[in-house]
């Protein structure tokens, strides 16, 4: 599990463990907010492609599913 601040994954580059679609890397382009002002959703960005999708932000502590940086 990676520890990670919330606040700080703004622009953050990920790599998905398991790439589909041709999509591997992946850059955040938005953090979604509660009414409280705490992350709870990320949209990623495909850098191939440009698709985009949101997720929880924990979900990027699976070491699994996804690696910080592009490698």
């Amino acid at each position: 599990m990676h520890r990670l601040n919330p606040d700080k994954l703004y622009h953050s580059k990920w790599t998905a463990a398991e790439p589909a679609n041709g999509e591997k890397h992946f850059i955040v382009i938005e953090l979604i907010r509660d009414d409280d002002e705490h992350v709870v959703q990320v949209m990623l960005q495909a850098v191939l492609t440009k698709r985009s999708f949101t997720l929880a932000w924990r979900v990027l502590q699976d070491d699994t599913r996804w690696r910080i940086g592009w490698q």
